[in-house]
This record gives structure tokens, sequence and C-alpha cells, in this order.
């Protein structure tokens, strides 16, 4: 078993051996890698499939009792300063690596149909292997600094990704803002991270809490200062998980292809700020105001995303903003001390909301034959409806995750949402009840996607539905499509027999198995992995709990279990979900509701979420247009006053210059008469002081 840990290094080293390959092959003999898509394909995921069996082997082995394990090497050494690199496995880094290398594997399986047409499948692979990669070498970083490199790796990739069809305007400004807002959160992180150096003389996670903590208690340390470094570091999960007010570039990274949409929501880029948190957590818990500070913001947050997912007709906008939404549980769970709650939903999360953005995927896959390549109208879902009738397996699995983000039980959601919400309840019972809120409020618009999108007539070949569409997308601006986007056919298959957007069938229909497989696959786990979590049995807390909590402190809080305080917050939480189920069937199932009156009723509040709070145009206001000003006071400044003193310097250079040349006529006389006048007016000058 101790060989396994020696070997745990190939876990990221595989994918990026893959990438590396297919990536100098595309660079070298591009067009040979291409011809040999499905070889290069086959290549990059057995190498994925290696490294996530051995994912499963360190995490068997870490149930059954093994020690953590710590591998490290000295990089770098400077006197006293001595900086080492590594990898270690514990109880999260084995969960982490599962639940990464899983979510990974399926869609790299998924992309094979998804992206079967599309120019770049080479490509896009070699990406996603280099995106895995780089989030199996952050969950096993032993230290900040080693965190901090694969985090900006991480960065790196989720730019390439949601630029890859950069042609496309929008592809490019979306990864543009991704990468500008992440520099903001990346930018709190190295700061904190360099103020808790300077403070604790060390980048290990326990040292650093154990040190700061004996610091502020003997009064070395202001408690002030150290809830600085704290945020500062809390920053670069604030950006990475999409939390307010670093949100907003989360929902535009919808321009990339889906498959790479369910990488980031459900099992890396956004998953990495949650695990910085978790590592981080020696850290931050012994800090109130630091873990008020993340309570408040993921609960903030949880509740923005939900009230403006509430009015998206987007499929992948309105999921984008269920993933903001459930990310703020995550963080309210951490910021409550709920340690095991929180990563227990990340991992039921990860796989229910990987199967709905795949899902999702499927669906545009298949209305994409009836309206064309133009994501306006195969994404928007009021030219959807009735997809159960042609797309059953998609829609049954839709289905369960919309049931399991519910948190219907036995629906994983359910226990680790109802977790989460019982120990806000705990902390502060204003916390669960915007929670409690928010939960009802998933329920509407999770079942509101589901009955646009499956239930009813279908209205993909509504005429009047589609020109509507195109005409509200021109007052918005929006940018035109790409020709040949997601699950694009080839242009000689387009110009051979369909019209100019690709349209060839009446109906959509049932995507590949290479794309249902994985749908199927997600579906397990989205329904009985929450059983691992029951409160009357946790034994997912009893293998993953706070640093500071021995398994003896988890085992004695498990007997404390009240089946009646149970019953009564599951039911609590239940109700207010099967409140907003009710809501969303009368409105959009039966129709016994007028959705279009209500909306005129309270258009204010409607605008408001559907323009999502206005944050886009409150922040081009303030940091776009007000930085394009800055910049041009700038540079009147620099015109006219730096230009200015450096012209005038020269100007008087030149004045003088010229002027001092007529002294210069080579007569003696002349010049003795100079030092007798400069002489005498020295003499005159002390004279009178």
């Amino acid at each position: 078993m101790e060989a396994i840990y020696q070997y745990a290094w190939l876990i990221p080293v595989l994918p990026l051996a893959g990438a590396m390959l297919v990536g100098l092959g595309l660079i070298s003999y591009n067009q040979a890698t291409n011809r040999l898509r499905q070889i290069n394909a086959i290549a990059i995921v057995s190498l994925l499939g290696m490294s996530t069996v051995l994912s499963f082997a360190l995490l068997w082995s870490q149930i059954q009792g093994h020690e953590p394990y710590l591998r490290t090497l000295e990089w770098a050494a400077a006197g006293n300063f001595h900086l080492t690199m590594g990898y270690t496995i514990d109880h999260l880094s084995a969960l982490m690596l599962a639940v990464v290398t899983t979510i990974a594997f399926l869609v790299m399986v998924y992309t094979d149909g998804y992206m079967a047409h599309d120019g770049g499948y080479v490509r896009f692979y070699a990406y996603l292997s280099l995106f895995s990669s780089s989030m199996l070498g952050l969950v096993i970083s032993p230290n900040l600094v080693q965190v901090y490199i694969f985090w900006e790796l991480v960065g790196m990739c989720s730019y390439l990704l949601i630029g890859f069809w950069y042609d496309r305007q929008a592809a490019a400004d979306a990864c543009q803002k991704a990468f500008v807002v992440n520099r903001v959160g990346d930018f709190g992180l190295l700061l904190g991270m360099l103020g808790l150096y300077w403070a604790t003389d060390s980048f290990d996670f326990q040292i650093i809490g154990d040190r700061l903590q004996d610091l502020v208690q003997s009064g070395n340390l202001g408690a002030g200062i150290a809830a600085i470094f704290a945020i500062l570091v809390f920053l670069g999960p604030v950006a990475k998980s999409a939390q307010f007010p670093l949100h907003v570039w989360l929902p535009d990274a919808m321009e990339g292809p889906t498959p790479i949409s369910a990488l980031i929501h459900a099992a890396t880029m956004v998953a990495a700020g949650v695990f910085l948190i978790a590592r981080m957590y020696p850290v931050f818990e012994p800090i109130p105001a630091v873990m008020d500070t993340i309570a408040w913001t993921g609960c903030f947050t949880a509740f923005l995303g939900a009230t403006i997912a509430l009015t998206q007709n987007d499929i992948k906008k309105g999921l984008a903003y269920s993933t903001i939404s459930q990310l703020g549980y995550m963080v309210m769970a951490m910021g409550v001390g709920a340690y095991g709650a929180g990563l227990f939903h990340l991992m039921t999360h990860a796989y229910f909301k990987a199967m709905l953005f795949l899902c999702s995927g499927s669906v545009i896959h298949g209305m994409e034959g009836v309206v064309g390549h133009d994501p306006i109208l195969a994404q928007d879902m009021r030219l959807m409806g009735g997809l159960r009738k042609y797309m059953p397996i998609t829609a049954a699995t839709f289905a369960i995750g919309t049931l399991a983000i519910c948190g219907i039980p036995p629906f994983a959601g359910f226990w680790s949402k109802d977790e989460i919400l019982g120990a806000a309840l705990e902390a502060n019972p204003a916390l669960w009840l915007i929670g409690w809120l928010t939960a009802g409020m998933t329920a509407f618009y999770m079942f509101r996607m589901y009955f646009l999108t499956f239930e009813g007539p279908f209205r993909g070949n509504e005429t009047h539905i589609r020109k509507e569409l195109l005409e509200e997308a021109a007052t918005m601006e929006a940018e035109p499509a790409l020709a040949f986007g997601p699950g694009a056919m080839d242009p000689k298959e387009l110009e051979s027999g369909h019209d100019s957007h690709g349209h060839h069938s009446e109906f959509p229909h049932e995507s590949p198995l290479t794309m249902t497989i994985p749908l199927m696959a997600l579906a397990v786990p989205s329904i009985f992995i929450g059983l691992l979590g029951m409160p009357f049995a946790n034994y997912f807390e009893q293998f993953i709990h706070a640093p500071n909590e021995s398994l003896a402190e988890v085992l004695e809080h498990a007997e404390e279990f009240e089946l009646s305080h149970f019953v009564v917050e599951a039911g609590a939480s239940v109700g207010i979900a099967l409140i907003g189920i009710t809501v969303a069937s009368l409105m959009y199932l039966s129709r016994k509701i007028d959705v279009g009156a209500i909306a005129d009723k309270i258009r204010p509040l409607y605008n408001f979420s559907r323009n999502k709070w206005y944050f886009d145009e409150i922040y081009n206001l303030l940091f776009v247009i007000g930085s394009r000003r800055l910049a041009r006071q700038v540079l009147e400044v620099d015109y006219r006053i730096v230009d200015g003193a450096v012209n005038l310097t020269g100007l008087i250079a030149v004045i003088s210059g010229e002027g001092l040349k007529y002294f210069e006529n080579g007569r003696a006389q002349f010049y003795a008469l100079i030092v007798f006048v400069a002489v005498l007016g020295l003499v005159i000058l002390s004279g009178i002081t």
C-alpha cells in the first residue's frame, strides 16, 4: 500500500504528459495530429483514467485508516529561508482527487460526442487535460506557495477554455473578464500570503494557524492585522468560487463549450476556492471576524445567485447562477464552522451539477439540429418544451439532478444542504432564514427550467418566437453567433444539405452514447452518495472533519443527534422546496398562473433580476469607464506637466546655449571683463547683506 503513496505524484503528471504530447504534436505537426483525433483523445482519456484509478486507491487507503502522507524536497534556500515542494495525501486531498478525476474523466468521454465535428477537437482535449492536471496539482500541494502556483495555472487554463472559440467576440470578452476579475482576488491572496509569512515565517497551513494564534494571544501581533491578512487570503476563494462581489465572471464563462462549463462549475475552478478555505481553516477558524465575514459573504451570495436565476432564459446561464448560489451555501457552511457539511455539499454538488450541465449540453446538441448553431436560439428555454418525448435519457437525468439540487429526499442534495441549514440555525437564525428562503427559490427556478425545457409542447418550430428572440438579442446588442459553434457540423455537411443556420430536422434527437453514458453514470452518485452523510450515521463527517476536531468529538456529537430536531429542520427545508415546486408547476406546467401578468405587476423587481442586479452596468461605470477617465486624466498630466517640464528644460537649454554662444569670441580682454563684472557684483551683494 505504501507504494501507492510513493507514486501519488503521477496523478497530476499523467494528464500533464498527455497535454504536453498532444500540444507538441499540434505545434510541430498540426495537420497530422488533427487527423489522428480519435487516437489523441483515447490517449488523453486513458492517462486520466489511470489517474482516476490511482486516486480511488488512495481514497480507499485513507478510508481504511492509513496515516496522512507527506513527501517534500527543498526547492529553494537562502540563509534561514527554506522553501519546499512536494505533495501530501490526507483525507481532504484524497476526497478531492477522487471527485476531480471522476468528473474530469466523464467530461472527457462526453466531449467526444459533443465536440465530434468541431475543428478544435484535439486542441480542446489538450486544454482539458492541462486543466485537470493543474487542479490535481493544486489539491495535493502541501503549502501555500505551491497552491498559488497551481492556482494560477488553473486560472490560465480557464482563460484558454472559456475563450476556446476565440474568434467569437463574446467568448473573447468572457475569457478576458474571467481573467481580470480573478486577478483581483489573486492579488489579495498574494498579499495575504506574504503578510502571513511575514508574521509566522512559514507557508505551511497548520503552522501558520498555530503561530498566528500564539502571536495574537501573546500580543506580539494585533488581532486586527491578523484578520486583515486572513481576509486578504479569502479574496482568492471569493474570486475563484464566484462569491460577491467578484461573482460576475462565472455566468459569462458559459461562452466556452459546455463540457468545460461542467468541469469549471463542478470540479475544478470554483471548487478550488472552497478547497482553499478548507486548507486555510486552521488560520480562519480562531478569528471570529474572519469567520463572520466568510459566513455572511456566502449567505448573501447564495441569495443573490438564486434571485438572478429566477428569470434567466438561457439554460446555461440559469445553471451558472445556480452554481453561484450553491457555492454560497458551501462558503456559508465554512463560515459557521460546519467544515464537514461544507465539503459534503461540495462533493454532492459536484456530481449533480456536472450532470445538469452535461444535460444542458445534450439539450443544446439536440436543439441545434432544429434551430441551427446559434446560441441565442439553441440555448433559450423559450424555444424548447416537450423534449422529454424526444430526449428521454437527458430528461430523466436532468430531473434527477433537479430533485437533488432542490433538496428532496433521498437525493444527495437533501442531506448536504439540510446539514448546512441546521448548522446555520445553530450559529445565527438570520443566516438560516436567508438560506431557507434561498432553498425555496432554488426549487422554483430549477423546476421552472425543467418544465420549460422538457414539458409542454415543443416550441422550436415556431418562427415568431425565433424572430422575437433574435430581435430581443439585437436590442440587447448581443454579439453575432459563431457559424460553427458548439457541436457544429462540418462546413461541407452544411453546404451539402443544411441552410445557413444548420437546420436539418423538425424535432430534436437524443444525444449519442458517448454523451448519455456519462449522464447515467453521474445520476448514480446524484441519488445515492448523500446517504454517506445522514445525520444519524454520518460516515462522511467521520472521514472529513475540521483539523482541530478529533474523531472522538465527532462521534460524541453524533450521539447527541435528536430525531425530533432533525424532523423539524428537514421538514422546514423540504416544505419550502415543495412550495417552490408547486408555484413553478402552476406557472409553467399547468399554466394556471399567468406568468406575464405577474411580471407586469412586479416589473421593477423582474427587470432587477433579469438584468442581474445591474452589476455589470455598475462595474462598467465604476471600473471600465472610470479607469478610462482616469487614464485620460493621467495622460493629460503626462502631456501638459511632465512633458511640459521636460520640453521647458530643453527650451531653456536651447535659449541659454544660443545666448551664450555670443560670449564665446576668443578675446582674453572680454573674458577678463566678464570676470571683473562678476566679482564686482558679488562684492556689492555681500556689502548689501
